[in-house]
Parts: structure tokens; C-alpha cells; sequence
């Protein structure tokens, strides 16, 4: 009896072995065959999607590779013209109204990093003295004179503190929009180099970068309703930065500059006294609160401690002022109210250095 139970466990383990064998044989042939549809779909995106539209402004030679710049407005005898610095992986698109709300008073500069929006892709560094070196050569290269008035959105805002150490005489204002503290990391809950958080995505990012090489992250973007849009942009804006997924370029290029993260911070920590410079902070103090709490961190504490260490910027110079916006870290420029602010306070800037 022992012997035929035996026998009979034998032979249902062993079918048991064929059927697992079979759903996992079924279920790698559906993966592969869905992962090949999926490549299928991206490839015929790249093939026969529209062209993109075409950039406002022009391309100019800065070496090896072209940056995009956008230039509106008059210089008058003089005057400063507005420098627009964008935050880590955004295009001049982004800073719409700004350019329109400065451009019938000043000359104003938008551009794109290497890499980035219209921008040629280069094999330079993306550290912040590389950055504000190519600036300076496209700036000598498109015609365009100080005294500047540098504008920089986030990470931007390190790289204009760079440019300003770097080319002092040529710098009249500094302008920080929600910029990045130094002490990021240590102060206001930034990852950190190591941490599995950072690395993964930084690792994601080159995933997507090569979905966008194949056009899956396109025809992604095209059902799923647009990842990079902006509300409160005007459509054409925002049809210009959804054609920034028409292949991994973009995603690539914002990769680089977040893998000089980290060091780009600690550059530009220790930054000079900039005597009477003029200095505007906007600050946003519009948080996602939730996603803080889901962290274990106290979104009010936090809050208040990216005010304190935003005013620290003033304290480079004695004339400096903090603004706080009643807006989160794009739309204090990406809606046009809120642009119209900081707009009123650059225009009060100039009228000081005139």
C-alpha cells in the first residue's frame, strides 16, 4: 500500500512540474510577445510621428555643439539684461512669462543647457563651472553685452552663483526662483549620494532615456496625456516641450546634470560676499504636504526651514530681499500671476541700478 501511495505522489508531483512548466513557458511567451508589441508600437511612434515644431529662437556655436538661445527685447545704453538659468532638466519653454513679462522693458535671455530642449547634446561636464562657461561663450557668441541680471530656478540658482563668482564685473543682480540650498541634503530632506533613492533614479532615468530612444516613452507620453507639460503655459509652449520625448536626448541630458548633483552643491557652498549686490529671493511655500508625511517628516517644520535657508541667500549682500510665493516649486513662474510678480520685482531692480 506505502509502495502504491508512493507511486501516486510520484505522479503528481510530476504532473504538477509539467503544469508549472507550461504557465511558465505561456507567461514568458505573453511577456516577450507584450514587450515586442510594446517595441513594435515605439518604433512606428518614431517612424511616423509629426516633426517637431520648430525652436522660437536660434542655435549658436559654443565649440563642439550648439545652444539653443531665445532673446526678446531692447538694450538700452546701459540697461542690465535678464539672463533666464532654468532648473535641472527644463528648457527655456518653461520660463514663458517671464520672457513675456520682462520683454516690452528689457532684453531678456532664455536658453537651453546642453542637452536640453532644443540644445545639441555635448560630452562636457555638467558641473556648475562648465555650465556657466558655455553660458558666457554663447552669451559672447550671440552678441549679447553685460551687465546681466541672472535669473535661476532651482538648480539654477547654484549655477548662477557660479557665474557670478567666475565673471563678477559682469553681473548686476542676482535673482534666485525657489533655488537650490547648498545644504539641500543635509537641511531639507535631499537624498543623498548613496542612497538607494538617488540611485535608483538616476538608474530610471537611463531606462527611460532608452525608451525614449526607441519611442516608447513618446508614444507613452501621447496617450498618457503629456509628463512634462505645465498648466498655465500657452499650448504652444507646451507643444514644444512634448516634442522633447520624441527621443531619449532629453531624459539623457537631464540624467547627466542630476548625476552632478551632489558635487554642483558643494561648489558653489562657500560662495563670497557680494557687498551692495542686488539680491531677490522667491521663495515657494506651496508643498506637497502628504508626500512629506508619508516620509515621516512634519511638512510645517519643513516648510519653515526652506524659508530660513532660502533668506540665507540674502545674506550675501546688503541689499538683499526674500518674496514669498504663494505658489509650489514651477508654477511661481509657469502661472502667468505669479510670474507677473517676480517680473514687477526684476523691473524694480533695474530701476535701482539705473
Amino acid at each position: 500500500m506505502d509502495h502504491v501511495c508512493g507511486i501516486t505522489d510520484q505522479f503528481e508531483n510530476t504532473t504538477n512540474m509539467k503544469v508549472l512548466r507550461k504557465i511558465l513557458k505561456w507567461t514568458g511567451i505573453s511577456i516577450t510577445f507584450l514587450l515586442l508589441l510594446i517595441l513594435l508600437a515605439g518604433l512606428s511612434f518614431r517612424l511616423f510621428s509629426p516633426s517637431p515644431h520648430l525652436p522660437q529662437g536660434e542655435l549658436i556655436n559654443v565649440g563642439d555643439f550648439q545652444l539653443h538661445i531665445n532673446v526678446s527685447g531692447e538694450q538700452k545704453e546701459g540697461q542690465a539684461t535678464v539672463v533666464i538659468e532654468a532648473g535641472a532638466g527644463l528648457s527655456t519653454e518653461y520660463y514663458h512669462w517671464l520672457h513675456e513679462g520682462l520683454k516690452d522693458s528689457l532684453r531678456v535671455v532664455r536658453y537651453d543647457r546642453a542637452g536640453l530642449g532644443h540644445s545639441d547634446a555635448s560630452s562636457t561636464p555638467r558641473d556648475p563651472a562648465t555650465i556657466a562657461k558655455e553660458l558666457h561663450t554663447l552669451l559672447e557668441n550671440a552678441g549679447e553685452t553685460p551687465p546681466y541680471i541672472l535669473a535661476g530656478h532651482s538648480l539654477g540658482g547654484a549655477y548662477i552663483r557660479l557665474f557670478a563668482e567666475l565673471y563678477p564685473e559682469e553681473v548686476a543682480s542676482l535673482v534666485f526662483l525657489d533655488a537650490t540650498h547648498p545644504e539641500q541634503v543635509e537641511r531639507l530632506h535631499a537624498p543623498t549620494a548613496t542612497s538607494f533613492k538617488y540611485r535608483s533614479y538616476v538608474f530610471l532615468l537611463g531606462a527611460f532615456a532608452i525608451l525614449g530612444d526607441v519611442g516608447v516613452l513618446g508614444s507613452y507620453d501621447r496617450m498618457s496625456g503629456h509628463i512634462l507639460t505645465q498648466d498655465g503655459l500657452p499650448k504652444t509652449a507646451n507643444d514644444r516641450i512634448t516634442d522633447f520625448l520624441l527621443n531619449g536626448q532629453y531624459v539623457r541630458g537631464f540624467r547627466k546634470e542630476i548625476q552632478s548633483y551632489h558635487s554642483t552643491l558643494e561648489r558653489v557652498a562657500d560662495m563670497k560676499y557680494l557687498g551692495d549686490l542686488p539680491i531677490r529671493v522667491f521663495t515657494a511655500t506651496v508643498i506637497h504636504k502628504e508626500s512629506y508625511r508619508a516620509r515621516g517628516i512634519d511638512p510645517e517644520e519643513h516648510l519653515a526651514n526652506k524659508i530660513a535657508a532660502q533668506r540665507e541667500f540674502t545674506d550675501l549682500s546688503t541689499n538683499g530681499k526674500q518674496i514669498l510665493m504663494e505658489g509650489n516649486h514651477s508654477n511661481i513662474f509657469t502661472d502667468q500671476e505669479h510670474a507677473e510678480v517676480i517680473c514687477a520685482e526684476i523691473l524694480k531692480v533695474v530701476d535701482e541700478l539705473e
